[in-house]
């Protein structure tokens, strides 16, 4: 139970009330005990505590873009996934750099994205993410954005806003917050963000791969593990761009920069120019290569089905001696989670020569029997439960120079110790589920001593 105002107000109305009301003081303060333990427990609290001023800095954040930053071009970047990577290819096309902090997208995060603006600054890129009905109102009419990018709308949020319509129709709010004067930039490919094209007055702007679209790309290569070449098609003009993303899925992110760019008044040549300096947003879609010559195909942010579909086809088109997945669990998957696992195993074959799950016993069954359906051999899926730290040794001294791992997984997975551990770290973190927002397993002052001994709170 969460113990807010309210439950503490109707808890004094009844005697059962006064003692639940005790009860709950009491496990509070033995948390907050618990948290204050460990560095990384000090930091979420303090993230607990900064998220509560959301209130007032919401209020000053508004009145600050009203009135001090009201010149501004602020281009509010939505959607379901894809959000941080169009968020800085957006900024580079825009000839800034991303704050370290922009990837924070919500609450008093969003403040702080406004307060970074100076009076006299041409553009301003904002990434605005949602888990809530209404978050996304609220957040528009402190934005105030004079162009809105929506990159795709998918099942991320299924559990928390229920369906795509819901999902589609929360997220449009940033598009129907825009003024005539603005431009909404849409994934044309997609079509619940091309949906949004009526809930406008703005002008339209439309990027994807088809031919349809306003900007869209053709003859896509990937170059592993450098990036990846396609031409641009826009108002009759086509250049050739490389970029150092990875792989077809990572070039939307690309297309949407672009579009932004052009209709700011920037040219083709100097926006390709820009984002080649664009590197993979860490953890995701990022290689790296390891001291042995084999490479980790690092996506362990988020898991939604549409994105290990994605990260598979990616894979598929690797050259490789062995293609490997260390695979997780699916993010809030959308209806019945057995035929979704068993889909996704008999992929495995497809893609990969081995496989190592780290999931629940029942995500394993229907990974196996999908993989056993599609002729997987039984020796080559390897089952660690939900021990991260096992995977990891499961891999120690089997991979070769040619190799290539993709990890991907659910972000309070955790993942990125699998590949921290191959590459040499000490790791001793071996908690299941890690809801930290405060740090990333990297910079994790528990990554190398771990959690023994002490009470885990997050």
């Amino acid at each position: 139970m969460r113990y807010t105002l309210g439950n503490i107000l109707s808890g004094f109305r009844a005697p059962l009330g006064k003692i639940q009301l005790a009860h709950g003081i009491r496990c509070a303060l033995s948390d907050t005990g618990a948290l204050l333990r460990t560095p990384v427990g000090r930091a979420q609290f303090m993230r607990g505590v900064h998220r509560r001023t959301w209130p007032v800095l919401g209020r000053m954040a508004a009145s600050y873009r009203k009135n001090l930053v009201k010149d501004t071009r602020i281009v509010a970047v939505v959607g379901s996934f894809g959000k941080t990577t169009t968020m800085r290819a957006v900024t580079f096309s825009l000839g800034m750099q991303p704050h370290k902090d922009a990837y924070h997208n919500a609450w008093h995060w969003l403040a702080r994205s406004i307060f970074r603006i100076r009076p006299g600054d041409r553009h301003a890129v904002i990434e605005v993410g949602i888990d809530k009905v209404g978050q996304m109102a609220m957040y528009a009419s402190i934005v105030r954005p004079d162009i809105t990018v929506v990159t795709t709308i998918g099942s991320e949020h299924n559990r928390s806003l229920g369906t795509l319509e819901t999902t589609r129709a929360e997220k449009s709010h940033m598009v129907r917050a825009l003024p005539s004067s603005g431009i909404a930039v849409l994934n044309g490919d997609n079509p619940n963000v091309r949906w949004m094209k009526g809930l406008t007055r703005a002008r339209v702007v439309t990027f994807g791969m088809d031919k349809t679209n306003d900007v869209h790309a053709s003859h896509i290569v990937l170059d592993w593990p450098k990036g990846t070449k396609f031409k641009v098609h826009s108002d009759g003009q086509i250049r050739d761009f490389y970029v150092r993303l990875i792989g077809r899925h990572m070039v939307y992110p690309v297309l949407a920069a672009i579009a932004v760019a052009l209709v700011e008044g920037f040219d083709l040549d100097q926006v390709a120019e820009r984002l080649e300096e664009l590197t993979p947003t860490p953890r995701r879609l990022e290689p790296v290569q390891l001291p042995n010559g084999a490479f980790l195909l690092i996506d362990c942010e988020k898991s939604p089905l549409e994105t290990i579909e994605g990260a598979f086809d990616i894979l598929s088109e690797i050259p490789a001696r062995r293609r490997i997945i260390v695979l997780g669990e699916v993010s809030e998957p959308l209806g019945s989670q057995g035929p979704i696992y068993r889909h996704l195993g008999e992929r495995i074959p497809q893609v990969a020569s081995k496989a190592i799950l780290i999931c629940s016993k029942n995500s394993f069954k229907s990974y196996s029997a999908g993989a056993k359906r599609s002729g997987f051999p039984p020796d080559a899926l390897v089952n660690v439960g939900k021990d991260v730290l096992k995977a990891a040794e499961a891999l120690k001294g089997d991979l070769e120079p040619g190799d290539v791992v993709l990890i991907k997984g659910r972000d309070n997975q955790r993942l990125d110790r699998v590949w921290l551990a191959l590459a040499g770290r000490t790791v001793r973190c071996d908690i299941d589920d890690c809801n930290a927002r405060a740090v990333v397993c990297e910079s994790c002052p528990m990554l190398g001593p771990g959690w023994e001994g002490l009470r885990v709170i997050m």
